[in-house]
């Protein structure tokens, strides 16, 4: 199995477009992850937290519906509230659990030869945007 990693990915109000749900769909055809979870969650502005059920967004935005069923149980609703803790009042979210499908050989790989994970991290994408800029104004 490949790493499992999580998004939290926020909107004003209850307002997926599903424009990215394309490039989603894509990434799970070419088997570069595999979705393991897919939750919604809504904080109203008083900070209360809500549970926004599947069918209510794949009735607004149709591209959602191909990930019906995506829900192996690891999202309770103790995981829903503590996303919601990272969102702005008036906001939904959609909360992403995926497999890194790709990984799984290599990490395979790398255990058959008795090598182990010691270390992995990601760089924010604004940290990297701004060291290249940097780079490129001291060149």
């Amino acid at each position: 199995m490949g790493p499992i990693d999580f998004i939290l990915v926020e909107w004003p109000g209850r307002q997926p477009t599903g424009e990215a749900i394309p490039h989603l769909i894509d990434l799970v055809e070419r088997g570069l992850i595999r979705v393991l979870d897919l939750a919604f969650v809504a904080k109203e502005e008083d900070g209360s937290v809500t549970r926004i059920e599947f069918a209510e967004v794949a009735e607004r935005v149709a591209e959602f519906s191909y990930f019906h069923g995506a829900a192996s149980g690891l999202v309770g609703e103790d995981d829903l509230v503590e996303a919601a803790a990272a969102l702005e009042p008036g906001t939904a979210a959609a909360l992403l659990i995926f497999e890194n499908a790709w990984a799984g050989p290599f990490a395979g790989a790398v255990r058959r030869s008795g090598g182990q994970l010691v270390a992995s991290g990601r760089i924010p994408v604004q940290d990297l945007l701004d060291t290249l800029d940097a780079v490129e104004a001291n060149a």
